[in-house]
């Protein structure tokens, strides 16, 4: 990628984005290049697939994520990152598993830190941004129905058939230390792409990020999804979704927003900064192309500080 693509991105200090696995994973390896002064910090929530399983029979926190993060941040594919990725198959108990996921289970189980366990692995897959869990504590994402009724779990809330009034974490739990001290430290904060209630939202659920966050001088950029969510989110419109940012943090705080243009007319009332460009890889319409979405935040960048 040109220099001029990114010239932007290269003055900051320090940049950070929120999410989960697949969409700040894709952030992640878009913004790569910035080495130690990108930050990602992942949501830990999750409670299906593999990491459901261990989380179900041996405790701790959700590592999946995390997992998924990691892996695509590397640019070039290793033989460190293939064991690292390698899923069981076969039909025993560990069909089904990731490997990654059980190595970190194991560094947890050991009594490292998860944030060191992380930078373990970072060591061994060779990459130089930085991971960080929303919380060291295991911890589960909650959702309030209409007429009060709560349901636990984001595989439940996933399958809802109607968008909850509001989101919890059970139990309350602190955020990572490095996680705050990241969005204090931060010029600009990045929110997603990825599914809204159940990777974006848990981290701004922690009442120290909500602090860090209403205190932050750093500029906001939400990132728009590409496809529908197949989740209740996908009734919440794009100015939904601010909408419900806002309400939780208790402040407007998203600077900017990085929609497909068809998207862009519909936030065009929140005096907000929006920026509608064509953002999908060739192959997976749905998927962020990396070079696209470097150059878009890029844009975005120069336009908030410019402001």
């Amino acid at each position: 990628m040109a220099y001029a693509k990114k010239k932007n991105l290269e003055q900051l200090n320090q940049i950070v984005a929120i999410g989960g696995g697949h969409g700040l994973g894709r952030v992640m390896s878009s913004l790569s290049f910035m080495k130690e002064r990108l930050t990602g910090i992942v949501t830990t929530t999750d409670n299906g697939g593999s990491t459901g399983r261990i989380r179900d029979h041996h405790g701790g926190i959700a590592w999946g994520d995390l997992r998924n993060c990691l892996n695509q941040i590397i640019a070039k594919p290793t033989t460190a990152s293939a064991v690292f990725e390698y899923r069981f198959g076969g039909n025993g108990e560990l069909a089904g598993h990731n490997l990654g996921n059980l190595i970190l289970k194991a560094l947890e189980d050991m009594h490292i830190r998860p944030t060191e366990a992380i930078n373990l692995i970072r060591n061994f897959l060779k990459v130089k941004s930085f991971l960080i869990p929303m919380s060291e504590q295991p911890v589960d994402l909650g959702a309030v129905l209409h007429g009060d009724e709560r349901i636990l779990g984001e595989v439940a809330i996933d399958n809802l058939n109607e968008v909850p009034t509001d989101l919890f974490l059970d139990p309350i739990v602190k955020a990572t230390p490095e996680a705050v001290e990241a969005i204090q430290n931060a010029d600009v904060i990045l929110l997603g792409p990825g599914s809204f209630l159940t990777s974006i939202m848990p981290t701004l659920l922690l009442p120290e990020m909500i602090k860090a966050v209403k205190r932050s001088r750093a500029k906001i950029i939400f990132i728009d999804n590409l496809g529908i969510e197949h989740s209740p989110a996908a009734s919440l419109s794009l100015a939904d979704r601010i909408h419900w940012i806002h309400r939780v943090i208790g402040k407007k705080c998203v600077d900017g927003i990085i929609t497909p243009p068809e998207f862009a007319e519909q936030v065009k009332d929140l005096e907000l900064q929006v920026l509608g460009r064509k953002l999908n890889a060739d192959d997976v319409i749905y998927r962020h192309d990396r070079d696209l979405l470097c150059t878009a935040i890029n844009e975005m960048v120069g336009i908030l500080t410019a402001l």
